[in-house]
Order: C-alpha cells, then sequence, then structure tokens
C-alpha cells in the first residue's frame, strides 16, 4: 500500500495522515487540498513557508543581539540597551507568524477524539464550528491589531526610534493570516464533501 500523500506539503509521522477520510466522505483536518483548491493551496504553502523563513529570520537575530548583548556587557563594559526591546519586537513576529502557520499545518495541540469519534452528522458539525469559532478568532484578532497599529503611529518604541505600530503589526498579520487559512479550509472541506455527494 503506496504511503499516503503528505499533509499541504508536511508529512506527519511516518507519512500518514493525522486523520483519513471517514465513511461520511466529510474532509478531516490535516487532509490534503482537494484537486479544484491545488493551485490557492500552493500559493498558502509558499504563505506559510515565507512566514516560518521570517520568524526564523528573526529568531537568528535575536539570538545574535543577545550574543553582542553578553559580549558588550562583560568585554567591553558597555551593555548596548537597544537588545531588549528589540528582542521584545522581533518575539511578537516570531510568535504571531508561528502561531498563524500552526493553524494552516493543523499543529497546535488540540483535543479532538471527543470530536472525531462522533458519529457522522455530529462530526460534520463540531468541524465546521471548530473551524468558525477559529474564523471568528481570527476576524477579532485582525481587527484589534489594526486599532493597535493605527492608534500608535506616533508613539514611538524606547531605544529603537521606531512606531509602537511595528509591535502590533504582527498581530494584524496573524488575524488575516488566520482568517485566510481558516476560510481556505472551509472551501476544502465544503467542495470535498460536494464530491462525495456526486
Amino acid at each position: 500500500m503506496p504511503p499516503a500523500p503528505p499533509c499541504r506539503g508536511y508529512p506527519i509521522g511516518d507519512g500518514n495522515l493525522v486523520n483519513a477520510h471517514d465513511d461520511s466522505g466529510e474532509i478531516a483536518p490535516g487532509e490534503p487540498p482537494h484537486r479544484q483548491l491545488a493551485a490557492l493551496f500552493r500559493i498558502l504553502d509558499a504563505v506559510a513557508w515565507l512566514c516560518m523563513l521570517v520568524a526564523g529570520i528573526a529568531l537568528v537575530i535575536v539570538i545574535l543581539t543577545f550574543g553582542w548583548l553578553v559580549y558588550g556587557r562583560y568585554v567591553l563594559n558597555s551593555t548596548p540597551t537597544w537588545v531588549e526591546q528589540l528582542s521584545l519586537l522581533l518575539i511578537s513576529y516570531i510568535t504571531f507568524l508561528g502561531a498563524a502557520v500552526g493553524i494552516y499545518r493543523n499543529s497546535h495541540l488540540s483535543i479532538d477524539f471527543i470530536r472525531e469519534s462522533l458519529p457522522g452528522l455530529p462530526r460534520i458539525i463540531m468541524r465546521y464550528l471548530s473551524n468558525l469559532l477559529v474564523l471568528a478568532f481570527g476576524v477579532g484578532m485582525a481587527w484589534q491589531g489594526w486599532v493597535l497599529v493605527s492608534t500608535n503611529l506616533k508613539r514611538f518604541i524606547p531605544m529603537l526610534g521606531v512606531a509602537e505600530s511595528w509591535r502590533a503589526l504582527p498581530i494584524l498579520i496573524c488575524g488575516v493570516l488566520i482568517v485566510i487559512f481558516t476560510s481556505a479550509e472551509i472551501a476544502n472541506r465544503i467542495v470535498s464533501r460536494g464530491d462525495h455527494g456526486e
């Protein structure tokens, strides 16, 4: 038996999907994209990869700046005071970009054994309800992120001299990405169910 296809470009464990199609035809979380949405999911794969690249670069910069902090404090006897503020700024990008990608890859910690053990219709309803709650959370995050970005344009981060809006921007980005990724998953589920019903 050939191995299962990778989960949106990311194989899990021995290559098997986290969940498989059940007898209802309902697509389970973690399934690969439907053929009609393959191009969309290739774009979203690239977006998720770019987010992780940016987060990875930010993490490297954080490590290097803390190395410089230690060197400056103990060797040069001159502590670079900007390191803490830069690190706080970068950590927010690492956290929120990583959180958005976690939504896309279905890698956040979740306890779904109750939902997945339900019979067909209740399980389908619970899966859609779960997606809708995540979607609502993403909308709220995007909205509040926008409020924070727009109201902090004239406030500046100490030591860095850049607007506080840069600290709130990853909240907005994360919210928008959560909305996009979750909407794509809902669309994938609907299209796959339509195929099953034909």
